[in-house]
């Protein structure tokens, strides 16, 4: 699982939303979150910010930590 996987999947539940209730809320579809959460590579990035936008966050490009 990666980390944007693991935040979504954290902050979901600490807000007290199933799956379905996110992927209704965030205007997602469930598969896609759930494909998400299971830290599918292939995901769309601007769904994944979509669904970030929920917990007042975004992914950015960035340079990969190699240390």
């Amino acid at each position: 699982m990666n980390s944007i996987s693991e935040f979504v999947k954290q902050k979901r539940k600490e807000a007290g939303y199933t799956q379905e209730e996110f992927a209704l809320r965030s205007g997602l579809g469930l598969r896609f979150v759930r494909e998400l959460e299971q830290g599918k590579e292939t995901v769309r990035m601007d769904k994944v910010n979509q669904a970030l936008a929920m917990f007042g966050m975004k992914a950015v490009p960035g340079r990969i930590d190699e240390s």
